[in-house]
């Protein structure tokens, strides 16, 4: 994050933004991480878009014969997996894993019941995993509860956008915010932040987090650590 407070930006490019995403890396994925016991992180549709498949129209065979109804696993033992809230089966995938600095994640698309037969084929045919969570809307309870179930880990990692991450706090879904605070900024109004309240989804509300722990970092970046207490008065 940035020190005005934003997720996405210029500043992610640039020689200290990447420094700090290189520190974020090694503490979430390095070979001597700090979080050890997840098998994943789990981001939104517009991040995904963004980082990954880059807005692609989805290529769909219309006239797919129906799949099997519930969950597909292509890959139940990936070391690490990339799980993408995408409800209604939107986002343009062409390979089944992604790349993020040295790690490799396979892809598992997280659904609802909206998402249509063509994109549920799709994804069984590049070999990517899918969960369905809800039906006209996305469950993000039993989303977790599937993800656990089905991938294992005894943690999982959130990462984004500002909507998903308000949604999982007021959900009551999410423990820890860990935050590593990059000494960088490019004033850009309107830019996404850590938080956003989306009316489609969550309503603003006053929250409380408890400060664990503060660190330096080499390359001057502070790593915060807060518990979710929870609303206030």
């Amino acid at each position: 994050m940035s020190l005005d407070g934003k997720i996405v930006g210029d500043y992610l490019a640039t020689s200290v933004g990447m420094a700090s995403q290189r520190e974020f890396h090694a503490l979430a994925y390095g070979p001597q991480r700090h979080y050890r016991s997840h098998k994943g992180w789990l981001s939104g549709r517009i991040t995904t878009e963004d980082n990954f498949t880059h807005y692609r129209t989805p290529d769909l065979n219309k006239a797919a014969a129906a799949v099997p109804d519930g969950d597909y696993i292509a890959v139940p033992d990936a070391p690490m997996n990339y799980f993408s809230i995408d409800p209604a089966g939107q986002l343009g995938w062409q390979k089944n894993s992604i790349d993020y600095f040295d790690t490799n994640a396979h892809v598992v698309e997280v659904l609802s019941g909206k998402a249509s037969n063509a994109y549920k084929d799709l994804l069984r045919r590049l070999g990517i995993s899918y969960l369905i969570a809800g039906d006209d809307t996305l469950d993000l309870a039993q989303a977790v509860e599937k993800i656990g179930a089905n991938f294992g880990g005894e943690e999982l990692m959130l990462g984004g956008g500002g909507g998903l991450n308000w949604s999982f706090i007021r959900a009551g879904l999410c423990d820890e915010v860990s935050i590593v605070l990059t000494p960088a900024a490019d004033g850009t109004k309107g830019a996404q932040t850590l938080f956003e309240a989306d009316d489609r989804y969550t309503t603003p509300l006053p929250t409380a987090f408890d400060l664990q722990d503060i660190q330096k970092l080499d390359d001057g970046s502070l790593w915060l650590r807060y518990t979710v207490t929870g609303p206030i008065n």
